[in-house]
């Protein structure tokens, strides 16, 4: 790793991971600048294949930190590497197709302000302003199989000005208090790709926390939707939903609901 400044007084740590995305990044690296210069912020660069860069971190007035991966990790593996250089009192999951229009950072914080709140995630907008799918349930065989077939169709929330708790919320944006993505032990790295989000969601649930969705912060995702258009991708894909259906986390969430289900119908 290449240490480019270190700043003892971050109070929000950014995560990145670029996969031969750097112009992408440079944008986003722009939107921090310009929408979140009155936080304390420190970045986290992963370069999870090895590529040249159109911008230096001294193009930017808060601290970047780089790290170059000698052969490409995981999702949960590189960001939980970067949790462990990281200083931040919160530490965020960022994608690089992720822009900013505004500060997400001073409403987010102040949701994981409730101690019942284990990770916020904001709203997700695509290119043409609608509304990304999210926020949503925990996914069953069942439902995939339903959602493949064509039976299943939809956002699973109805989405408001109002914060919702939903069972997981994708890990294109993720902001968990320091101590809290440290008790998880961070993503579980035996999920290479995909499914990282909805385990550690399902993790936080079990532990008695909620998963916050709040609407009122608005960000920008230009998804790649990788996995629908390359076998190598889906392969993996399918390898992690599998995973995660035949793991225990999977069955304990299953039952919690079932109860949850049970007392509320008493």
């Amino acid at each position: 790793m290449d240490e480019i400044v270190r700043d003892q007084s971050a109070k929000v740590s950014i995560s990145v991971v670029s996969h031969k995305q750097a112009d992408l990044v440079s944008l986003l690296l722009s939107d921090i600048e310009l929408h979140c210069s009155e936080d304390s912020i420190e970045l986290i660069l992963t370069l999870n294949l090895e590529e040249e860069l159109p911008f230096t971190p001294d193009n930017f007035s808060f601290p970047i930190r780089m790290i170059h991966n000698k052969t490409r990790q995981g999702f949960g593996e590189n960001h939980n590497k970067a949790f462990m250089q990281s200083k931040g009192q919160f530490f965020c999951i960022l994608n690089p197709d992720i822009r900013l229009k505004s500060n997400p950072f001073p409403l987010l914080v102040d949701c994981l302000n409730d101690d019942s709140v284990g990770v916020v995630a904001p709203l997700v907008l695509g290119e043409d302003n609608e509304i990304g799918d999210s926020a949503r349930h925990f996914p069953t065989p069942f439902k995939i199989v339903a959602k493949a077939f064509g039976y299943y169709k939809g956002s699973d929330y109805e989405i408001t000005e109002q914060p919702i708790k939903p069972d997981w919320v994708g890990g294109m944006f993720l902001l968990f208090k320091r101590n809290m993505f440290e008790g998880l032990n961070g993503f579980d790295q035996r999920y290479f790709l995909y499914y990282e989000d909805v385990d550690i969601c399902a993790r936080l649930r079990l532990l008695g926390y909620d998963v916050l969705f709040n609407p009122q912060v608005r960000v920008f995702h230009y998804a790649q939707r990788t996995s629908h258009a390359n076998y190598e991708y889906l392969k993996v894909h399918l390898t992690s939903m599998i995973r995660f259906f035949l793991s225990p986390v999977f069955w304990r969430v299953q039952l919690q609901k079932r109860v949850c289900r049970d007392n509320i119908k008493r």
